[in-house]
């Protein structure tokens, strides 16, 4: 989920270079990840100057990194203790393969894990831990400004049970995270890369599907929401497609009843046709998300919100 505008597009990661120990020096600038705002160094492998950070389109561009007034003295003041120390790769979103999230020795006990992917300004993930204290919540987003204020929220609400990582999503789903180590996978309004030659850019695809299902139990919950509905096809039969997981709501909300068949009906993001879905497979409203001011203005553009829950076979 992205509220922070979009500029130009991230720059592909130039060639590892020893004296900037994997880093190029404007990545060294812009990640402030250390006292002095340097990047933190790369972690010997023998995958270091290749690995997983470009090995396809990345889902998002690359928005502002500056911290200013609370946002930088929140990072200053907390980042060392509720953001998790990644050692990087080749970018500063990007995860070493050899490092593992310890959620035990993180959070100091064990309890159901709820990863959240693309939190944003951490609206969502904020409310659902002061929802549900028996449960720790990992939120994970690209954009330093989005963490800087989930970490406010988090110290203003006295929370313990949240932690946040500036990272890559597919990295944190391939190899950060553990095996059957999460409960809940969410993905709530993630960029609809709407425009077709955009489209290979979308987070969930056929090849996120199996990254979701590694890191989730068996019988955990992945969650998608959005506002677009050829987006919201595309993750229906994206999880359908997948052997992994079911469909909590397969073939509900069909015909007249269906958020795809308004949307159509109304032309708002697609071409307006009175055809009605007889497939279906929507979830309900989750009760769990909180109504957030992305979500909001996604109502009063007379967007579709379209909601889906699989779960892990």
């Amino acid at each position: 989920m992205s509220e922070i505008p979009a500029s130009s597009p991230e720059l592909p990661a130039s060639a590892p270079d020893a004296s900037l120990t994997g880093h190029c020096a404007s990545d060294q600038q812009r990640a402030p990840r250390t006292e002095d705002g340097s990047a933190r160094p790369i972690t010997p492998g023998s995958q270091a100057a290749e690995g997983t950070y470009r090995s396809q389109p990345v889902s998002f561009v690359r928005r502002g990194t500056r911290l200013q007034g609370r946002r930088q003295q929140a990072w200053d003041d907390h980042s060392d203790t509720l953001a998790v120390d990644v050692p990087r790769h080749i970018s500063d979103t990007s995860v070493h393969p050899d490092y593992v999230f310890d959620a035990q020795a993180e959070f100091g006990r064990i309890a159901p894990l709820v990863v959240e992917i693309g939190s944003g300004l951490g609206d969502a993930v904020i409310h659902a831990a002061k929802e549900n204290p028996d449960k720790d919540f990992l939120a994970v987003e690209v954009y330093t400004p989005g963490l800087a204020q989930t970490i406010q929220k988090i110290v203003a609400n006295g929370l313990e049970n949240v932690r946040v990582v500036q990272a890559n999503a597919p990295e944190v789903l391939s190899s950060m995270l553990p095996a059957g180590s999460v409960s809940e996978v969410w993905v709530f309004f993630p960029d609809p890369w709407h425009k077709t030659k955009h489209n290979k850019r979308r987070m969930v695809k056929d090849t996120f599907a199996p990254l979701v299902a590694r890191v989730l139990t068996e019988g955990g919950f992945w969650r998608l929401a959005t506002d677009w509905s050829a987006y919201a096809e595309q993750m229906l039969q994206v999880g359908i497609a997948s052997p992994d997981f079911s469909n909590l709501h397969d073939g509900e909300r069909t015909g007249a009843h269906s958020p795809l068949t308004e949307a159509r009906r109304s032309g708002v993001d697609c071409e307006q046709s009175q055809d009605l879905d007889l497939v279906g497979g929507w979830a309900p409203r989750f009760d769990g998300r909180i109504l957030t001011s992305f979500e909001s203005k996604a109502h009063k553009a007379g967007r579709v919100i379209f909601d889906l829950t699989f779960r892990r076979n």
